[in-house]
């Protein structure tokens, strides 16, 4: 609200710490960023640790620019583990040796070496999120990138008073990555995380948590990012309705809801107007999961607080939905659309070149170093991939055999009834570093399907280089003559990161117009460790603007 309004307030406080908040560039044609991967001692839930970060900093530096600036970032690890940066969503046109994730297209950046990853962001402006790719060191290697409008462009929405950045992650009490090791060596999941963070804090529900507060007012443009590793969100700001005006760097038809779905990969903008009594009104983020899976329950706080309001007046909470709220999150996920403008078109492809069936499943192998026996795995098309020694980009641009196989199946090789009753058995999971290829500019239709393998579960799947149109989605299996004839070919939403709901399917198209090699996983970290990924080896199409790029000198080796 402007000054002087009937509620006579100025601003209001957000009770945790915005990084760079109000800290936005003017125009500049290329913007260098310093990360140093170091360690710092960190206390949350009164339990200190060393943790890994970017320059010190829990989460890390915001990187801002422009739609249509180059980027340069360099990375110099100080730290024990070797280290790769992902730069979640950007397309990276021709150049995915600065698209990050460990062997796929690099080697990581070892102990003492440095690496700059160089790209332009082109067509391309909203809210998208870097982080390590490498080991679940994304736990604590994660920040915020924000990319603003080309110079004179306004928002296609009510154009906001301020913004802030708000990421939603995990924090684990022990050491992340021993954590890990231990559930390795037993077979079975790691621990569930000992709380949920809101810009790297748990909140005031928590002991020994801190709070700094930043001006808020007006209406204002919050950036919602979720960088949990493991657990879908909701999210939502008591007795504040939120409007939805962009997911995945893509504007949408705006839509007011109370609470929003995000799940791991995904950024969410909102707009919210502070039009309510003064008071302290809690936002808060809690898991959803509607599958019999342990997770971590605990939900996130932090504190809008109008201004002239004392710290001793007992905050509102917000109605947030049930954990297993399934009815809102497929209702919500429902009302998101393109924005489909002159100026923003949904270039759905509606004539399919390609068409792909893949099956998301869980299982148990045989493990004779594991304490009980066995171990959890994961697979597409029943195949669980093997993570390579080398960079399958390398590979693939050197013409390196023995690296990776072409032969990565379009539908599973056994049809069963997906999402049927519980089965146990793996139907013949293999493993492999088997991915597909695709033709330079063919239109590739992707269904993915969730079975019943072990458990239904919802999954997150995460497409590098591409934006891609979710067309449809739907409970049980998919069924191609109905399902597709219900598809959304004039304003699905544009992503680059699909839920695929519990027990269901999401289809979604793209147009491989971007040579290289493109990762594809789910973005559940403990999946994509269990081999819940594969790639796509997009071909050069004619001459050079169609064709990977060559690759940098200071590319890592491996």
């Amino acid at each position: 609200m402007a000054k002087g309004n009937t509620h006579g307030l100025d601003c209001l406080f957000l009770c945790f710490c915005l990084f760079g908040l109000f800290s936005v560039p003017v125009k500049a044609a290329l913007k260098k960023y310093q990360f140093d991967i170091q360690v710092k001692n960190v206390s949350r839930l009164c339990h200190a640790k060393p943790i890994v970060t970017v320059n010190g900093m829990f989460p890390g530096p915001t990187i801002y620019a422009r739609e249509g600036d180059r980027v340069l970032v360099n990375v110099t690890n100080y730290a024990k583990y070797n280290m790769s940066i992902h730069w979640h969503g950007l397309k990276q046109y021709r150049n995915g040796w600065a698209d990050g994730p460990a062997y796929i297209t690099q080697c990581p950046i070892k102990t003492g070496k440095s690496y700059t990853y160089d790209f332009n962001i082109t067509g391309q402006r909203g809210t998208l999120w870097w982080h390590a790719h490498i080991f679940w060191l994304r736990a604590t290697v994660y920040g915020a990138i924000v990319i603003l409008p080309k110079q004179g462009t306004l928002f296609p929405f009510p154009q906001p008073y301020r913004e802030a950045n708000i990421l939603l992650g995990e924090w684990w009490n022990n050491d992340v990555e021993d954590v890990v090791k231990q559930g390795n060596k037993l077979g079975l999941p790691p621990n569930t995380s000992d709380a949920h963070t809101i810009n790297g804090k748990p909140g005031p529900l928590f002991p020994c948590s801190e709070k700094r507060k930043a001006h808020f007012g007006k209406t204002y443009l919050l950036r919602i990012i979720n960088a949990a590793l493991n657990d879908e969100l909701f999210f939502a700001i008591a007795e504040h309705n939120m409007t939805v005006v962009e997911i995945d760097a893509v504007y949408t038809k705006p839509f007011t809801t109370q609470a929003i779905l995000i799940a791991p990969g995904q950024t969410t903008n909102v707009l919210v107007q502070t039009n309510q009594a003064p008071g302290r009104y809690f936002m808060a983020a809690r898991p959803f999961m509607d599958a019999p899976l342990s997770i971590d329950n605990k939900s996130a706080m932090a504190i809008l607080q109008y201004k002239g309001i004392p710290n001793s007046v007992i905050p509102i909470l917000p109605q947030i939905p049930a954990p297993d709220d399934t009815e809102f999150a497929l209702t919500y996920n429902s009302k998101l659309r393109s924005l489909n403008s002159p100026a923003f078109p949904a270039t759905v492809p509606l004539k399919v070149d390609r068409h792909l069936f893949y099956t998301i499943g869980l299982g148990i192998n045989q493990c004779l170093t594991c304490l009980n026996g066995t171990r959890l795995t994961a697979s597409l098309n029943n195949i669980t991939f093997v993570m390579p020694r080398i960079g399958l980009l390398q590979a693939h641009y050197y013409n390196i055999k023995g690296v990776f196989t072409t032969d990565f199946p379009d539908r599973p090789p056994m049809p069963f009834n997906y999402t049927g009753a519980p089965l146990t058995a793996n139907l013949g999971t293999t493993l492999g570093t088997r991915v597909s290829k695709i033709a330079f500019n063919s239109s590739v239709e992707l269904i993915l399907q969730d079975t019943n393998l072990l458990t239904v579960e919802s999954h997150p799947f995460h497409l590098h280089g591409y934006n891609f149109f979710v067309v449809g989605s739907g409970i049980g299996n998919f069924d191609p003559k109905s399902d597709r004839a219900k598809f959304n070919l004039v304003d699905p939403p544009e992503r680059n990161t699909v839920g695929v709901p519990t027990g269901g399917w999401a289809a979604i198209r793209f147009r491989a117009d971007n040579p290289g090699v493109w990762f594809m996983h789910c973005h559940l970290e403990l999946h994509t460790g269990w081999g819940l990924k594969t790639a796509f080896v997009v071909e050069n199409g004619k001459g050079r603007d169609q064709s990977i790029s060559p690759p940098p000198k200071d590319l890592p080796p491996c």
